[in-house]
């Protein structure tokens, strides 16, 4: 087995990760940093994210394993003090493949088309003052937003930033992006349904800017200022994420762990 692990950075995710790479070892799994077969992820939700983005292009050839070493994350099967476990599992049991939904953002200037991919959501703002756009759903105008932005999320980033703006929380196993408003303004101008709105595979989204203005885009944890942008298209990504599950962990235990069940800290 060709494995690579990413690390948060901090001195408990980097020991765990030595201690990885001398257990692998042992079983005769290979270290292979270009063309892993599994991705393993060591720290939180944000450190899959940047595990996710360092070898998308690879994203239909690999499967990715996450070991959180703080607070539990929605990405992560495995807890620190599992690791020998999870690595006895890894060597002697073939994994069940789960395979989430990504997220399209076809960004449109003057220069042309280019492309983005997230696995948790896609955000849109304005930097000078509140965002202007116009939103059409499948080629036809829906409303003209003002606000202070807008989140695309897939499935399983419905429980991001997306849930905190009272969107629905999506199984991953349903294709589909939803779109969330982040503080609208409704006037006699600006008009909005004023909920989050679920889109099935084969529709798209397109936010159209209506005046000059400095947007931020961030896809995950990357960042992007641009003033010239005239329109994004959102839709459901051709590609999927893989996740080698090891043993169950059903996505409603791990909403039910993140966001009512909890343990009383000493």
């Amino acid at each position: 087995m060709n494995y690579v692990v990413l690390s948060r950075g901090d001195k408990y995710s980097n020991e765990l990760t030595e201690k990885f790479h001398l257990l692998a070892a042992e079983r005769g799994f290979t270290r292979n940093d270009k063309e892993p077969d599994i991705v393993v992820s060591i720290g939180g939700d944000g450190t899959m994210l940047h595990a996710f983005h360092t070898y998308l292009e690879r994203v239909d050839e690999v499967a990715f394993v996450g070991i959180h070493t703080g607070h539990l994350g929605f990405y992560a099967d495995w807890k620190a003090d599992e690791l020998e476990e999870l690595i006895r599992m890894m060597a002697e049991t073939r994994p069940r493949i789960v395979r989430y939904p990504l997220a399209e953002i076809l960004l449109e200037t003057p220069e042309g088309v280019t492309g983005y991919i997230s696995l948790n959501e896609f955000t849109l703002k304005g930097v000078d003052g509140t965002l202007v756009v116009q939103v059409n759903i499948n080629d036809e105008q829906l409303e003209t937003f003002r606000g202070d932005g807008l989140v695309i999320s897939t499935p399983s980033g419905s429980t991001a930033y997306n849930k905190s703006l009272n969107g629905a929380v999506i199984h991953p196993s349903i294709p589909s992006i939803q779109l969330a408003e982040i503080a609208s303004i409704n006037n006699r101008v600006y008009r909005t349904l004023g909920t989050s709105i679920i889109l099935p595979q084969h529709h798209h989204c397109d936010i159209i800017s209506k005046k000059d203005q400095r947007l931020l885009l961030t896809i995950d944890h990357l960042s992007i200022q641009r003033n010239d942008i005239r329109s994004i298209r959102c839709s459901v990504a051709p590609r999927k994420i893989s996740f080698a599950r090891y043993r169950p962990f059903p996505f409603w235990n791990r909403v039910r762990d993140a966001f009512i069940d909890y343990t009383e800290l000493d």
